[in-house]
């Protein structure tokens, strides 16, 4: 009786139906769903518009023009953007294995190949993502999130910039622990440099199962992360160790850059890099060139939804209920050819 109740109560946006709460941030919140045709689950953040102010509101929108640019296989895909004069919707890939942060809480340290094959996956996505000129600014354990396959996710563009590479940054951004000796001093930055920082506190934390900088307040904190020091654990190998120290470096321009990272010894060891995927038959990714894939949108014709409106909205980065369809369908088929 009491399921009856819950499914005439089920609350629906567009073609989502809200399952439960996944996430909550200041003046968002994240919920799980299910696409009512695809039945495929996503994350729909919710932002209420009215709680929003100007500077704010920007951020978010910026945060939606950045998640439109990416599309990489270790970064949260964005599926569909909807409005309202005071909600903003965002739609995206859903990462069932959540937060690495929580799975290191559970599980305890990684062993260093494990721990490798992860890095490798974040490294790759940050340097797609330094190389279309957008700098994330907030990694950390808590926005790298694991698919069904335990694979690297990475999430939260809120405080995601475009950089030149001339006009330096000044924003105070991110988790403390994880941040910069440079805007902890509230000096201007380069994008990328403060990303590797990050990083580097990133691959301490899956190698160690804590955080290089600790305190139990910001001023202990920023007097850590300022003197650069740090304990090396007695398990860690002296290949690892002297990777984290080539990043977490106090002067900016003196840390590793992502070429320097990919080709460290520590980074080359177990085979280096991860073997690219052969290119697969699952057309359809990267609309640009016109190549759509014609089984999903057959598939879409006998659930009654136009090709043509599909393919319109395809090429137009629409960002709306046919391109999510679309993209959702495209997702399955690559995970059962998998």
């Amino acid at each position: 009786m009491v399921m009856a109740e819950r499914s005439k109560a089920q609350v629906r946006v567009g073609f989502y139906e809200i399952e439960r709460t996944i996430g909550k941030g200041n003046f968002a919140v994240v919920k799980l769903a299910k696409h009512r045709i695809t039945k495929t689950e996503v994350a729909i953040k919710i932002i209420d518009k009215t709680r929003l102010d100007e500077a704010n509101l920007k951020k978010v929108y910026r945060e939606v023009t950045i998640m439109k640019l990416l599309n990489h296989q270790h970064i949260v895909k964005l599926y569909q953007v909807m409005e309202t004069k005071n909600m903003l919707y965002l739609v995206s890939e859903y990462a069932p294995n959540g937060e690495i942060f929580d799975y290191i809480a559970q599980h305890g340290r990684m062993t260093e190949p494990e721990a490798r094959k992860k890095f490798w996956q974040i490294i790759n996505a940050v340097d797609y993502c330094h190389k279309n000129r957008v700098v994330h600014r907030d990694l950390k354990a808590e926005n790298l999130l694991l698919d069904a396959n335990m694979n690297i996710k990475i999430a939260d563009f809120g405080f995601g910039n475009f950089f030149t590479g001339k006009e330096p940054l000044a924003t105070w951004c991110g988790s403390p622990p994880y941040a910069a000796p440079e805007v902890f001093e509230g000096k201007k930055y380069v994008g990328p440099q403060i990303d590797i920082w990050s990083l580097g506190v990133v691959l301490y934390v899956l190698v160690c199962g804590a955080l290089p900088f600790d305190g139990q307040n910001l001023q202990i904190l920023r007097f850590r992360v300022l003197s650069g020091r740090f304990r090396i654990p007695f398990f860690m190998s002296s290949e690892c160790e002297n990777l984290i120290r080539r990043m977490l470096v106090l002067e900016p321009g003196k840390r590793y850059t992502m070429e320097q990272i990919k080709n460290h010894q520590w980074m080359q060891m177990d085979g280096g890099a991860p073997k690219a995927a052969p290119p697969s038959p699952m057309m359809g990714y990267g609309p640009k060139v016109g190549e759509y894939n014609e089984q999903i949108l057959r598939l879409m014709q006998s659930l009654g939804i136009s090709q043509q409106k599909t393919m319109e909205a395809l090429k137009n980065d629409a960002y709306d209920h046919y391109t999510a369809i679309y993209y959702l369908l495209l997702e399955r088929l690559k995970q059962t050819s998998e």
